[in-house]
């Protein structure tokens, strides 16, 4: 039985939701629309201000379907009603990021710039770091996936290494450090 399935999702007073006969959903609200299709052994029902996702039929693959696209549509009712944000900071000296034409531009210690383009329905923002601060990046979107995709694609470009923790790392995120070949205690940071 799926106790996450079960749960009715509500939806706010400034989203929408419009269910198509093909069992296609779509969800329109203040930070933009979603569309998925749905599962064909689950039903998408709206009712009193919710939606209610239900299975026809008890089988193992109906089962393994019920909770997660539950989840998938909740989601959806949070990136549309309020969108979903990751950010990430860079960490060395002479490691830059800035916009330039609606790509972001990182200079990250190798011989050439890197120019990233974020695809539709995905806004990045660089925030260059002041005295003592590291440059952030912001990647802002109404689709939980693709944010973290995206900002996943950015942190892969220069992964934090553990001996200097240089390269971009989530803001928050900690990275184990190595001691170095003087053989001092390696520190968390």
């Amino acid at each position: 039985m799926s106790r996450i399935g079960n749960r009715p999702i509500e939806l706010g007073d400034d989203v929408s939701a419009e269910i198509a006969g093909d069992n296609a959903i779509t969800l329109k609200g203040p930070h933009g629309e979603l569309s998925r299709q749905v599962d064909e052994h689950l039903t998408v029902e709206q009712q009193n201000g919710a939606l209610v996702v239900t299975r026809e039929s008890d089988t193992k693959q109906a089962r393994a379907q019920h909770g997660l696209y539950r989840a998938l549509i909740s989601n959806m009712v949070e990136g549309v009603a309020e969108g979903y944000t990751k950010e990430l900071e860079i960490r060395g000296i002479g490691y830059r990021a800035n916009m330039r034409n609606g790509a972001l531009h990182l200079e990250l210690g190798f011989s050439h710039p890197i120019f990233f383009v974020p695809p539709d329905g995905i806004d990045v923002s660089a925030e260059e770091g002041g005295r003592g601060d590291n440059p952030r990046v912001t990647v802002e979107g109404v689709d939980k996936q693709l944010v973290g995709q995206v900002a996943a694609k950015i942190r892969e470009l220069r992964p934090p290494e553990p001996y200097k923790g240089k390269g971009i790392r989530y803001v928050g995120e900690d990275v184990e450090r190595k001691a170095g070949k003087t053989g001092v205690a390696a520190t968390t940071e």
